[in-house]
């Protein structure tokens, strides 16, 4: 350690949120190369147990870390994050390190590109300790349908940590990265925040650039922060958004305070907003212990001097079904472009002397995808088809609009919509895995927000029967501001009442040095 920082254990540094170690990095209490260092070694101690990483970049990461502390000797620091380090999950493109998307038809493939989010990470000096595990490319809601094996919930092992971004959420979780980014199409940034007791938040669909993210759904991936507090997610998410032209969804309006939002909050200064409970997603279906902390972060907000009103948004119901047709439609037509031509594994078939183009693809596509992407490319290639089109793509794109006029009539009721992130805290690894039914069913109270847009948070609302439960608060589209307001009152007075953090609350991880 070099003379002039203090005496900081590897553990304080793990433990301490992203603002404060960029606070500690400003006031040369501690290096980058150190902060870095100590995330590292977390991560070759408990990954063994939990598998958030699929791939480690210690030496990029640490030759970041040393040009940050350089910046900083220097007294030009890129940002206020500059130095502090972040986990990147695997669907974003980072140049000189795999991309896989949790599927082995991509197995090794280094792109030639960074995704505009990566390198505004970069130009921000953050270092990236590495690709974070997923569901193959982005399908599933547990991480158990990774073609590299499921992550764990760092708050019991043998339960999922949600899905499909739970490698970034677990990572956050079990002290091994302070920030990480997060993909959500149906609320895969939301729901692993909600099962690991994180911070997860989906911008305004067009806030922030997906330039680089290997699409599932166009129309409903958005690139987000995943942390362990609202400040936080507002710090990353200020460095990511903002407009890209190279993404034609991209959005050219100010994305708004974002910090001084998530600071007011904490400050408790809620009074006179409106907050809707959502009729619809709440109530039956939710677990008991979910709906309990549910109802408590919103007596914390009238506590707070927020008016809280009942709304009805009646085409919720029907949201699951018209995105599990949307999505795997997207999924279908996105996924053709995996054809053992161009980039990925090419497996040639057996016993076929000289092969033809569609032979060698059908046997690439066979042996590389696993099968949740072979059920959601077959639902969504019958969806589009020929005389099916109207019946089932049409008519779900039809609820769509309708969900869309629900928020934007529930908005006009109250400012911000509230409900809790997931209707159950994490299962049992395998629990669901022969039902795919049951497992869409985690993504009740997320997916209306993709469906239209809209921004939305998850904070921790407390322990259901033991483990993390999560509260979701939901704004207007380009209202980002409203979501970390309310969400860091309500992190900021039920953190007051458990005394601390409940990541504090989070059992110790065995720990197993693995050599990487």
């Amino acid at each position: 350690m070099a003379d002039q920082t203090s005496d900081l254990t590897a553990s304080d540094l793990t433990r301490r949120t992203a603002a404060e170690l960029a606070d500690a990095l400003a006031a040369g209490e501690t290096t980058s190369v150190e902060l870095t260092t100590a995330h590292l070694e977390r991560i070759a101690v408990v990954d063994a147990a939990v598998h958030s990483f699929l791939h480690v970049d210690a030496e990029g990461a640490l030759a970041a870390a040393e040009e940050s502390d350089a910046r900083r000797a220097r007294g030009e620091a890129a940002s206020r994050l500059d130095g502090v380090p972040i986990a990147v999950k695997d669907v974003l493109t980072t140049k000189g390190m795999p991309t896989t998307c949790g599927s082995k038809i991509l197995e090794g493939w280094v792109p030639p590109y960074d995704a505009t989010v990566v390198q505004r990470l970069r130009a921000a000096g953050l270092p990236m300790l590495g690709k974070t595990n997923m569901d193959e490319f982005a399908m599933g809601s547990s991480t158990e349908h990774s073609a590299y094996g499921p992550t764990r919930n760092p708050w019991d092992l043998d339960r999922i940590p949600g899905g499909s971004g739970g490698g970034s959420a677990a990572a956050v979780s079990a002290f091994e990265a302070p920030l990480a980014l997060g993909t959500d199409t149906g609320g895969s940034i939301r729901q692993p925040a909600a099962v690991t007791g994180s911070v997860g938040v989906k911008p305004t669909y067009g806030g922030v650039s997906r330039y680089g993210l290997v699409a599932m759904a166009n129309s409903l991936d958005q690139v987000g922060p995943v942390t362990r507090t609202v400040l936080d997610a507002a710090l990353l998410h200020e460095l990511i958004g903002g407009h890209d032209p190279l993404d034609s969804t991209s959005i050219d309006q100010p994305m708004g305070d974002l910090v001084a939002a998530a600071q007011q909050g904490a400050a408790g200064d809620v009074r006179g907003l409106r907050v809707g409970v959502v009729k619809e997603l709440t109530g039956e279906g939710y677990q008991a212990g979910v709906q309990e902390r549910f109802d408590e972060a919103v007596a914390v907000l009238v506590e707070a001097g927020a008016e809280v009103v009942e709304v009805s948004c009646p085409n919720f119901v029907h949201a699951l079904a018209a995105y599990y047709l949307i999505m795997p439609s997207e999924a279908s037509s996105n996924l053709a472009r995996f054809d053992a031509m161009r980039y990925g594994i090419r497996v040639l078939p057996d016993g076929v002397d000289a092969p033809s183009a569609e032979e060698v693809m059908r046997a690439t596509r066979d042996a590389g995808f696993g099968d949740e992407v072979k059920r959601r490319i077959i639902l969504g290639t019958y969806a589009l088809s020929s005389g099916y089109y109207d019946a089932y793509y049409g008519r779900a794109q039809q609820i769509r609009t309708l969900i869309s006029q629900d928020f934007a009539a529930a908005f006009t009721q109250a400012d911000v919509l509230v409900s809790p992130t997931a209707p159950t805290t994490a299962f049992k690894l395998g629990e669901k895995l022969d039902d795919p039914v049951a497992m869409y069913l985690n993504d009740l109270a997320t997916i209306p927000a993709n469906l239209a847009g809209v921004p939305g948070i998850s904070v921790p609302s407390g322990l259901a029967d033991g483990l993390p439960a999560g509260f979701q608060v939901l704004a207007p589209a380009l209202a980002d501001d409203r979501v970390y307001r309310v969400g860091a009152a309500v992190e900021a007075a039920l953190t007051d009442r458990w005394g601390g953090p409940l990541l504090g609350q989070a059992p110790a991880l065995p720990t197993t040095e693995v050599a990487r």
